[in-house]
């Protein structure tokens, strides 16, 4: 049986100490924050990161460090057989594209997934990935699964300031004073490629309200589940160091999917410094069935 080891990036918010827990490795996202490079959960907490935002430091994203990846596979290689590599969207950065066209040197040994997640809908991928591996699929077999599958999530962000989306030119200045002024609560959406709008609400209630009866209606439209979204894992995020907020909106996610067990992390740091603190996100995705282990054979 092949050794295959899962490598996914710290987008997936799964921690240092998470993968090790799991078995797998994390490549940390590298930052720039005032012309300084840091990396995530190395050398830059959370805490530190949203001080330094809060603090009006230039932060930008960066890919990985071309060298560091080939370093960490080269390194892998030494002990697996080959590696199943798991990166965030290509919608929202280049390391993806960056990562396919490096992976061809390695003549079917790294196989990369482009499957559009990011956050916990990533952290889902990589969780399938482990279990696909341990049924003795090959990289080659996860990769297709995982790109096979990767629409069947869906992400609903509601954005507590409209400051961040301005500076990063996703929104125009004007848009923004008047959702300022308006307090508007914009609800965000990705449904695979990119950070779409889906809807302005008048406050944190009405947000919160739209998100979830959005969630219900994917999950029942878009993915076939009943009323009660079995089969759907459904998981929650958040920006900011205060989990008041994620905690109050989780039972009311709960209230509506009493069955379930919803998982709530953190937001990568890399959606974090686009849209600023006090995010609240709730997402759904389908569920791994047992036919996934046996189709392939």
């Amino acid at each position: 049986m092949l050794k295959t080891a899962i490598v996914t990036d710290s987008n997936s918010g799964i921690t240092q100490a998470e993968g090790k827990e799991l078995g797998i490795t994390v490549l940390p996202m590298p930052f720039y924050i005032n012309e300084k490079m840091y990396y995530e959960d190395i050398d830059l907490t959370q805490e530190q990161f949203y001080q330094m935002l809060q603090d009006g430091a230039s932060i930008s994203t960066s890919q990985p460090v071309v060298a560091n990846l080939l370093e960490l596979w080269d390194h892998l290689l030494e002990t697996y057989d080959e590696i199943v590599h798991i990166p965030m969207s290509s919608g929202l950065s280049g390391s993806c594209e960056t990562a396919m066209a490096l992976a061809r040197e390695y003549h079917g040994r790294v196989e990369v997934v482009n499957n559009q997640r990011i956050s916990v809908t990533q952290r889902q991928s990589v969780m399938d990935a482990i279990t696909l591996a341990g049924h003795g699929k090959t990289a080659r077999e996860i990769r297709e699964y995982l790109e096979l599958t990767k629409m069947d999530s869906s992400i609903y962000i509601m954005v507590d300031t409209l400051n961040y989306l301005k500076k990063g030119g996703r929104i125009t200045p004007a848009a923004a004073a008047l959702g300022t002024l308006l307090r508007l609560k914009p609800v965000l959406q990705i449904q695979g490629e990119k950070l779409d709008a889906f809807a302005k609400a008048r406050n944190v209630k009405q947000a919160k309200k739209l998100m979830i009866e959005a969630i219900h209606n994917d999950c029942i439209k878009r993915f076939g589940s009943d009323e009660t979204g079995s089969h759907m894992w459904i998981h929650m995020a958040y920006t900011g160091t205060d989990t008041t907020a994620i905690h109050e909106f989780r039972e009311e996610v709960a209230a509506k999917f009493p069955n379930h067990d919803i998982i709530v992390n953190p937001l990568s740091l890399s959606v974090a410094c686009h849209i600023g603190p006090g995010a609240l996100a709730v997402t759904c995705t389908k569920m791994m069935d047992d036919s996934s282990f046996k189709a392939h054979h």
